[in-house]
């Protein structure tokens, strides 16, 4: 075998100033995509490790199953071999993340139940925010992102339309599930049981005289915006607004995720203005789910801790 070259002192200063450069970069400048970032910082990186980041996946695939899972499902969730997965099992146990059941099942640990959807929300925020961009670049409108938990949805990112007049959002909204755009397309798509969970945790409050209150007519809406695949807020949570928000569907078809472009209603100029901003957000929220299925892992978790 060849002797190594020595890396030279200047080879090894440059190497370590880019490094710097790009861990100190802003988002806005050093973010390009997730998947190129990993392509090049990831496997190729002689510190990466790939027990750490298969064992992160395992305690995301249990929080999303929300039961006990067997070697074997949880092996073809990740992708590894049983012997492989079984070690890492044992190790997540001994370090108290997983408990193992007695029927040879093992379950996420209760005192890391919210640890795991914060690993979970911080990788969606990286997938999103490139697509993000590009829909307020195309728009020039106000881009948000929400995000369901246990009892509520929350909007976890705002890009700001850069014109003096918009529709503002702020991180941390929780957003009304019968009036908001994102709150109603994410409330759309739950089953009965946890539609109602929703409903009943927020309240059926009155905004504006355009807001649904009628149980039976948001019925109807719910039915529509599943039907149409969006939800519209036409100043019914703020006089003088119109917001668009889409689904952002996981890989088992379910929604934990919105992502909605709001506007001063005097900006939009007709049906075809609609449709444009509408086929802009269906565009990115593909893009999305695309890219955080190619990031990491197979699906989206759900935040919530009643997940079934």
């Amino acid at each position: 075998m060849p002797p190594r070259t020595p890396i030279s002192a200047k080879k090894r200063e440059r190497a370590t100033r880019r490094t710097e450069v790009a861990a100190v970069r802003p988002l806005a400048d050093g973010m390009r995509s997730e998947r190129a970032a990993r392509a090049k910082g990831g496997e190729n990186d002689r510190y990466f490790s790939r027990a750490v980041v298969k064992s992160l996946r395992v305690l995301e695939v249990l929080q999303s199953s929300g039961c006990a899972m067997s070697l074997h499902e949880i092996a073809g969730s990740i992708q590894l071999s049983k012997t492989s997965t079984f070690r890492l099992l044992r190790t997540l146990e001994a370090s108290g993340c997983v408990a193992a059941s007695g029927v040879g099942k093992y379950q996420i640990a209760p005192e890391i139940h919210s640890v795991v959807p914060a690993l979970w929300l911080a990788r969606l925020l990286r997938v999103a925010a490139v697509h993000m961009r590009e829909v307020n670049r195309n728009l020039l409108e106000t881009v948000s992102l929400a995000v369901l938990f246990d009892n509520r949805i929350e909007v976890v990112a705002v890009i700001e339309s850069p014109h003096i007049i918009r529709m503002s959002n702020v991180v941390g909204n929780i957003v009304p599930p019968n009036a908001s755009s994102l709150g109603k397309v994410i409330t759309a798509f739950q089953d009965d049981a946890r539609r109602e969970k929703l409903l009943r945790s927020y309240g059926l409050w009155q905004f504006t005289d355009r807001t649904i209150t009628d149980r039976s007519k948001l019925a109807d809406e719910f039915r529509r915006i599943r039907s149409d695949g969006f939800a519209t807020d036409r100043e019914e949570s703020v006089p003088g607004g119109i917001c668009f928000g889409v689904p952002v569907f996981n890989i088992g078809g379910e929604v934990n995720v919105a992502l909605s472009a709001s506007s001063p209603k005097m900006r939009v100029r007709d049906a075809d203005h609609e449709d444009a901003i509408k086929a802009s957000l269906r565009d990115a929220s593909a893009k999305i789910s695309k890219d955080f299925l190619a990031s990491q892992g197979t699906d989206f978790i759900n935040t919530s801790r009643d997940h079934r």
